[in-house]
């Protein structure tokens, strides 16, 4: 072969090299062009756990297929369970790693979540998808560090409930935003009833006989905490790892309620266990007023109590407290990414969709999460519910929540332990607090020194 057949030879060939690999290429680029539209396209299924709450099963079912008909590459498959088995078994199932990919939290639970390395950060979706200050409650979940883990399906904020009934009968002023704690012991000194119709000033009255309470008083979120936290106390830190328990301003507030205990005014544990919940006095008209959250609308509409709202009192250097449940959405840390994006999809779809959120607050179960909502006419003026929701709408300038953490169950039961005995008589204030305060510490030792 000359040189010049043999340069025209490799000139050909460096010509068809170049082509098959311009070719190749165009075939990878092709492939993956092709790659990146099935993953847009890809069908995703995700497990969306909740815990059963009657009627409220049927409409968060037609929200799902709702979603699913405006998303049809995202599937949502069902678990729900009453709420005692519900948390049960998911606690069973984070452990063994088959946690749902979503699921619906009760408030005071999702820094146990979050603490425990259960929920996923959401903190950059949320700072790109969600207009904040659009919602209520987004803020009750975040943690000390500024990250937020969940976000809110529905509200239940605290407000005082009183029967109109009652206190036209016994000629008292309706409580307005002026009252302070001591304002209301005094209002329900005079509609309080002994079994002969005494009340509480007179020589005569039996506080062991009381038919009709002042106020009906109830566990952390309708009991104590409002009353500990406008009185400047409360149970733990701003970092929710030390117990402060043992203060002032506690044993002041703990001074208030038992001494209207001892009186009669306000129910006591005791007195509790004679009706069929701890939370009927105040629905079977068996107490004129009730510390309540959102949620307790629905007993006093459905056994048709002539009752309003207001924002509860203030403790004595002005301050005041609601407590807040923040019930909310939690994406699995252990879900797929794809699975925990679809995931993502439902959480947004739920908070941002309007008619969402209009459906969800037709049931009257709690607060719409969204603003323009919670403000509409639907939740202020809803029909059949002739009170002053504006209340509890007010409560968010000053709510809180109950000093939540990764151990919040532990720590209530000893505290709640400790009080009661004072609420009973069987120990003081000041012992009570002292024993509550090292108990509380030990649970809080036991999981943040590891």
């Amino acid at each position: 072969m000359t040189k010049v057949h043999w340069s025209r030879w490799m000139l050909s060939l460096f010509v068809l090299i170049a082509l098959m690999l311009a070719a190749c290429s165009n075939e990878t680029e092709g492939e993956a062009e092709q790659t990146d539209g099935e993953d847009s396209d890809e069908k995703v299924e995700i497990t969306l756990g909740y815990y059963s709450s009657g009627s409220a099963d049927q409409k968060m079912e037609e929200l799902i297929d709702k979603f699913e008909e405006d998303n049809p590459n995202i599937t949502i498959k069902t678990q729900n369970a009453p709420y005692s088995q519900f948390f049960q078994k998911l606690d069973t199932q984070i452990a063994g790693g088959t946690a749902p990919d979503v699921w619906l939290s009760d408030g005071v639970f999702v820094q146990k979540y979050a603490e425990r390395g259960a929920a996923k950060d959401l903190s950059d979706w949320i700072n790109q998808d969600l207009n904040k200050d659009d919602y209520y409650g987004l803020d009750f979940n975040k943690d000390s560090d500024g990250k937020y883990w969940a976000v809110p399906q529905g509200i239940q904020i605290g407000a005082l409930f009183y029967n109109k009934d009652m206190f036209d009968k016994a000629g008292v002023d309706y409580p307005d935003e002026s009252w302070t704690w001591d304002d209301l012991k005094e209002a329900g000194e005079k509609l309080t009833l002994d079994a002969s119709d005494n009340k509480p000033a007179d020589s005569s009255f039996d506080p062991s006989t009381v038919k009709q309470y002042g106020l009906t008083f109830f566990n952390i979120t309708e009991g104590w905490m409002p009353v500990l936290k406008s009185y400047g106390g409360g149970v733990l830190s701003e970092d929710v790892k030390s117990s402060i328990v043992d203060s002032p301003e506690n044993k002041e507030a703990m001074n208030w309620i038992v001494d209207g205990m001892e009186r009669g005014i306000l129910t006591d544990p005791s007195d509790l266990q004679a009706f069929q919940s701890p939370m009927s006095p105040f629905p079977s008209q068996t107490a004129a007023m009730r510390i309540g959250i959102y949620a307790r609308v629905l007993a006093a509409n459905e056994t048709g109590v002539n009752y309003d709202v207001t924002v509860l009192p203030k403790g004595p250097d002005g301050k005041r407290f609601s407590p807040v449940i923040a019930n909310s959405w939690i994406i699995s840390e252990s879900a797929s990414d794809a699975k925990a994006k679809a995931a993502w999809e439902w959480v947004k779809y739920w908070v941002t969709e309007d008619e969402v959120q209009k459906e969800w607050a037709e049931l009257g179960e709690a607060v719409p999460v969204k603003k323009s909502v919670a403000n509409s006419d639907l939740f202020l003026d809803s029909e059949g519910q002739d009170i002053n929701k504006q209340a509890f709408l007010d409560s968010f300038e000053f709510a809180g929540t109950l000093d939540v953490n990764a151990v919040w169950s532990e720590w209530v039961k000893v505290f709640g332990d400790n009080v009661n005995r004072a609420f009973l008589g069987e120990t003081s204030v000041d012992e009570a607090l002292e024993d509550a305060d090292q108990e509380v510490q030990k649970v809080l030792d036991e999981f943040y020194d590891k």
